[in-house]
């Protein structure tokens, strides 16, 4: 991650004050996942208000830029959530969690995964979904 990017997310992260939904608890874990991986870039892109975007891609990836995309939903500061998107045919969604989006991932096919409010069974799961994918970009 450049370093303009990475002081944009830790200014972000440090002004994340107030968080009834314990988003910003659930967001740092998926930080955390992406910065456990090898082989991995990050990229943000802050448009404060708006949201902010991470998005990471695989090393190894040549057909695509990126394997998944988390966005931090900024339209509200105090009330923020996450959607998380990927490739349809990179992952699975045993449980239904996702809404297809078609076209809808750079212009793909994609599933999206909307996170309003903390929940560690919610994030364990968009986490696998992450693992998925993370495999499935490897091999791209």
């Amino acid at each position: 991650m450049s370093t303009s990017a990475l002081q944009a997310l830790e200014k972000l992260l440090t002004e994340w004050h107030a968080d009834t939904n314990n988003i910003k608890k659930d967001f740092l874990i998926l930080k955390n996942n992406f910065e456990n991986k090898s082989n991995l870039q990050l990229e943000l892109i802050a448009r404060p208000g708006v949201s902010y975007s991470l998005r990471a891609a695989h090393t190894a990836q040549k057909k695509r830029s990126l394997f998944v995309m988390v966005d931090i939903i900024d339209d509200d500061p105090k009330n923020r959530w996450l959607s998380v998107c990927f490739y349809g045919e990179m992952i699975t969604d045993p449980e239904e969690k996702g809404d297809l989006i078609p076209g809808g991932l750079l212009g793909e096919d994609g599933y999206c995964f909307d996170h309003e409010e903390g929940s560690d069974e919610n994030i364990a799961y968009i986490q696998d979904r992450i693992d998925e994918a993370y495999l499935a970009a490897e091999k791209e």
